[in-house]
């Protein structure tokens, strides 16, 4: 019987036929996760935001009891995921089970975006984002909210992405230059806002159309996510509710294009 030679070729560019078809990809680590129970602990002492903690399924004892107590208490979301994903989060690197992922930039405070307000003499002009989870489109709403004069944006911690490397990029440097805050409970927060004496209007279908809307005064401009735009909850929140009409074939705009041409008619009409 002829015997087959094992071919070099095939070895070095796929799996052994012994050990499956998986491959390690060639990753590298971004420059946000911050790896092992140690390097996360200094993390926290630090006082950086931080967006999120990936924690390996199972791993609730000894060192990393007291870091899930610290996260808890500051409220930073904790999403569990098993072995596997976490090596490759991790691009095969030593975890100890935890990866944190670091805000590209510290996020501000409601308050803060009031006081920007209040310093150039201008009523409240807010974004509140409601699940943007692609961070190419957060990036866009932050460099037309900057562009168009907002005072600051709000994001939810859960169901929205934050301030990751890509949203910066896509930001074009507007992340440097507008208020961005994190809140836990954004219908909450809507409340606070009208307290406060600010007007709340989302972006929907069945609203009246945005250019016979009066935008002027204090408010604040809520966008719903790619999917399933505004939850029920905040769009109950909201005192008026206006849409931008459609005149071809398909019936809606990517969150970020609706939500440039709103804000920049927000713009013209507080400008003119």
């Amino acid at each position: 019987m002829e015997k087959k030679r094992f071919d070099n070729k095939k070895k070095a560019h796929g799996a052994h036929p012994r050990y499956g078809n998986e491959r390690r990809e060639e990753r590298t680590l971004p420059e946000n996760y911050v790896l092992g129970r140690n390097a996360v602990r200094e993390l926290l002492s630090s006082g950086r935001d931080i967006d999120k903690i990936y924690v390996q399924s199972g791993e609730r004892e000894g060192s990393i009891l007291a870091l899930l107590g610290e996260i808890s208490t500051r409220k930073i979301p904790v999403v569990e995921v098993d072995k596997a994903k976490m090596d490759r989060m991790a691009c095969f690197m030593a975890h100890q089970g935890i990866i944190a992922v670091c805000a590209e930039h510290n996020y501000a405070s409601v308050d803060d975006i009031f006081a920007r307000a209040e310093e150039k003499g201008e009523p409240p002009f807010i974004i509140l984002c409601d699940g943007v989870e692609d961070p190419h489109n957060l990036g866009a709403i932050l460099r037309s909210a900057e562009c168009a004069g907002a005072h600051g944006v709000i994001i939810p911690k859960r169901r929205n992405v934050g301030l990751t490397p890509v949203v910066a990029k896509s930001s074009a440097g507007a992340i440097l230059h507008i208020p961005v805050a994190r809140v836990v409970n954004l219908a909450r927060t809507i409340d606070e806002l009208r307290e406060r004496g600010v007007w709340i209007y989302c972006a929907d279908m069945d609203g009246a159309p945005y250019h016979a809307t009066d935008l002027r005064g204090a408010l604040g401009l809520v966008l719903g996510s790619e999917g399933e735009g505004i939850s029920r909850l905040v769009k109950e929140k909201c005192d008026f509710v206006m849409s931008i009409p459609m005149y071809g074939q398909v019936n809606s705009l990517n969150v970020s294009c609706a939500g440039a041409v709103l804000m920049f008619e927000i713009a013209r009409q507080r400008n003119s």
